[in-house]
């Protein structure tokens, strides 16, 4: 079973504490099993959490052995995290733990130097702040989460749901995944973000909108060799005025939506078919399977291959 240690900093912030508790608490495997064992470690045995006080069954040995830490944010960031929990830290990072961080909990991994050379990302009020911080790390303060391999940070708040469902996909795959997401009520892949395995960087369509017809064909057509001239037909408007309604609704113009789309079929394809990348790459509508490749390697950063491995 893998073993999940949540690091419970003094002032820490409830919601993001809870977060991957909940999370990975509800996690079942297709046999019933628990996917993960939770322990809450902290430095001493109460913490301030304040609206309460917490009492954290383990204390900071509790990373010793575990497969994942994750760090939720504080209420001050800004305060650097005491020598026994920078070397808690390091220590399980010289390991090869999975570290991750929650929100603001992204400052501590950055003053134990765990993010240095790294792209990272926090709540995008602090943002600034870590990158004035600790300039040797990569800010970057448009994406949900960043998935760095060893290291994950995420935004605030809800972005934490994301990157738990996401380290579940990385850990069980895309069915036991899904299934904590429905229990979590939050869809798998949430639009608005991107990491460096999820393609997701436009704004997500209403329903109900006058696109939402149009998108529904698009991905019911994801196989068929589309034109700009094709797509604003069956939408029956100019091609000027469905680039000016994509931009206003989706942030991105028709034919990059139109591929940013067949990307994540490809994806799910690869994750839950035996099929070839040749074969993939044709079904969600790409001419060759070296566009396909070079597409998707350009999107995720990472080839068919490599995704399929770490992925299903």
């Amino acid at each position: 079973m893998h073993t999940v240690a949540v690091l419970a900093l003094d002032r820490v912030i409830p919601f993001d504490l809870s977060t991957p508790i909940e999370v990975f608490n509800r996690t079942r495997l297709p046999d019933g099993r628990p996917g993960y064992q939770i322990r809450v470690c902290a430095e001493e045995r109460e913490v301030d959490a304040g609206a309460f006080t917490l009492r954290a069954p383990w204390g900071l040995e509790g990373l010793k052995g575990a497969d994942t830490v994750i760090v939720p944010g504080t209420t001050d960031p800004a305060e650097p995290p005491s020598p026994a929990v920078r070397a808690a830290l390091r220590e399980a990072a010289d390991g090869g733990t999975r570290i991750a961080s929650i929100c603001v909990g992204t400052f501590p991994l950055a003053a134990c130097g765990l993010l240095d050379g790294l792209r990272a990302t926090t709540h995008w009020i602090a943002a600034d702040q870590l990158a004035a911080a600790y300039p040797a790390v990569d800010v970057d303060p448009d994406v949900l989460y960043v998935d760095s391999g060893q290291i994950l940070t995420s935004a605030g708040a809800s972005a934490g749901l994301d990157l738990c469902l996401h380290m579940i996909r990385r850990d069980y795959g895309s069915a036991v995944a899904a299934d904590a997401a429905r229990l979590s009520v939050m869809p798998l892949e949430r639009e608005g973000g991107q990491a460096q395995f999820i393609v997701h960087d436009h704004t997500p369509t209403p329903m109900g909108s006058v696109l939402e017809p149009v998108l529904t064909w698009l991905r019911d057509n994801l196989e068929c060799d589309l034109t700009l001239d094709d797509i604003a037909a069956h939408a029956g408007v100019s091609t000027r005025t469905l680039i000016r309604r994509f931009r206003e609704q989706t942030g991105t113009t028709p034919l990059q939506w139109l591929h940013r789309a067949r990307i994540r079929r490809a994806q799910h394809l690869l994750e839950t078919t035996r099929h070839s990348v040749e074969r993939i790459g044709s079904q969600v509508g790409f001419g060759s399977p070296t566009a396909f490749r070079d597409r998707f390697k350009r999107a995720t950063g990472v080839s068919p291959h490599a995704y399929r491995r770490a992925f299903s």
